[in-house]
């Protein structure tokens, strides 16, 4: 049997004329495969067309550690591939699988950019509308993702103000406090150079504070702290000293006593001691108040490092990371969806960085814990642990919420599938994650889960 006897059997080209089969026979090649044979690869460009002429091809996807088996070819006609000839001759134009022979037979071969020539020769008419369908497709796709990528920025903009905003708000706070707390210190100068104290007092006085500044706050129940800071107030107002009211809290929190007050009045006399009271809580409420401001730009400063660690902007695209040092700017980024949950660490010290797309691979992490903290809903652990497994590096993130349902499970890594609310999400994450983790890092991601505990997995090669 001819190729042209192949062809006039074949569901795809057996309304052709003779001309046009002669020209379609003559722009590609007769391969011939046994079992086993993988003929195209998913993820590899889809620069050619394979149309079955004899025999079987399975049809395979890489879900997690799986291939599973998407469609069987065996009608003489059936085709995979040759995307790039429908006006997307780009680095996207690839098999979304993998087609390996089943039995012995034949495929005819045929280049991309030819087949596109074919049809734009013997049906222009139908060359444009397969553009115009196979671009709308791609547009509706990448729309699609634009909204998943905008909502996921959404949930980490929201997040990361929520963050920022309590440091933030603090500071403005300890500023406030700061700016009466001098004004109040200054006057407690004045006071003291009023009442005469002399260099040698104000020496002492001085010392007195030193010794109470560096004191750690007393330990005690909030209803002794109390207790002690109506005692102080009173004593204070007993003895005719103003602004008992402002220093009492401050005073109580350092656990002064009444032998402390007459260590102070033993150096000033009774006239210097309001005075000297002022002073030394002021200054010791300034130092409180810039350990605050410290501890409170710090942490904006520390967030501003988690989101540049998270989003790599001041980085190269591809580089040696270390795996939890990205997961943890994800975890910074997802801190208040953390409420109610407990976070446990598993990382394995001996866990080699890795050359990977790293604001890309942040994006898994996103994703997969995200779902897991929407799993739980608020409440239950999670777990992430880092180990290595010969030559590649496994990342599992566990969570204790119900569970997926097994027929779910077989589609998480479906495009546009989501058991969300509507709203909620547009079942993109996870097909996306594939992706990266696949096709951009050559690795596996899946999922294995019981009720109680559900565990992805994402395992990528220590070299690329």
């Amino acid at each position: 049997m001819t190729l042209i006897d192949d062809l006039k059997h074949a569901s795809l080209t057996n309304a052709l004329t003779d001309e046009q089969l002669a020209d379609f026979a003559s722009i590609g090649i007769t391969h011939e495969f046994t079992p086993g044979d993988e003929l195209f690869h998913e993820g590899q460009p889809a620069d050619h067309l394979w149309m079955l002429l004899d025999g079987e091809i399975e049809l395979t996807q890489q879900l997690g550690r799986e291939a599973t088996v998407m469609l069987t070819m065996t009608v003489p006609g059936q085709w995979a591939g040759g995307h790039a000839a429908w006006g997307s001759a780009d680095e996207h134009a690839v098999f979304l699988v993998t087609g390996r022979a089943v039995t012995s037979g034949r495929c005819y071969v045929i280049p991309s950019t030819d087949l596109g020539a074919f049809v734009q020769k013997w049906l222009p008419i139908g060359k444009h509308l397969l553009d115009a369908v196979y671009q709308t497709v791609r547009r509706v796709d990448a729309t699609a993702r634009q909204r998943e990528s905008l909502v996921a920025l959404g949930k980490l903009a929201a997040g990361l103000a929520h963050e920022i905003n309590n440091p933030a708000s603090a500071s403005l706070r300890a500023v406030d406090s700061l700016r009466s707390t001098s004004d109040y210190m200054l006057q407690s100068l004045v006071r003291l150079a009023q009442h005469g104290v002399d260099a040698q007092a104000f020496l002492e006085v001085d010392r007195i504070r030193a010794e109470l500044q560096q004191r750690p706050s007393a330990i005690g129940s909030a209803l002794e702290t109390a207790d002690r800071e109506e005692m102080i107030g009173e004593w204070m107002d007993d003895h005719g000293i103003e602004f008992a009211w402002q220093m009492a809290p401050l005073l109580a929190t350092k656990g002064v006593d009444e032998a402390w007050f007459a260590s102070v009045e033993a150096v000033v006399g009774a006239d210097g001691l309001g005075p000297s009271l002022q002073w030394i809580s002021s200054t010791v409420g300034v130092a409180g108040l810039l350990e605050e401001l410290t501890e409170t730009t710090n942490r904006i400063s520390h967030l501003v490092q988690d989101v540049k660690t998270y989003s790599q902007m001041d980085r190269a695209s591809l580089q040696c990371v270390d795996v939890p040092a990205g997961i943890e700017s994800t975890l910074t980024m997802l801190a208040p969806k953390l409420a109610g949950i407990e976070v446990v660490r598993a990382y394995d010290d001996t866990v080699p960085q890795i050359e990977v797309y790293a604001a890309e691979l942040n994006q898994v992490w996103t994703n997969l814990i995200d779902n897991a903290l929407d799993a739980m809903d608020g409440d239950g652990t999670l777990r992430l642990a880092t180990s290595l497994d010969g030559d590649e590096v496994v990342i599992d993130i566990t969570d204790s919420g119900p569970g997926i349902d097994p027929d779910v499970q077989l589609r998480v890594f479906e495009p546009f599938f989501t058991t969300k609310d509507v709203g909620s999400g547009t079942g993109l994450g996870l097909d996306i994650s594939r992706r990266i983790v696949v096709e951009r890092h050559g690795g596996t991601i899946s999922f294995d889960s019981v009720p109680g505990s559900t565990t992805a997995t994402v395992r990528l090669p220590t070299h690329r």
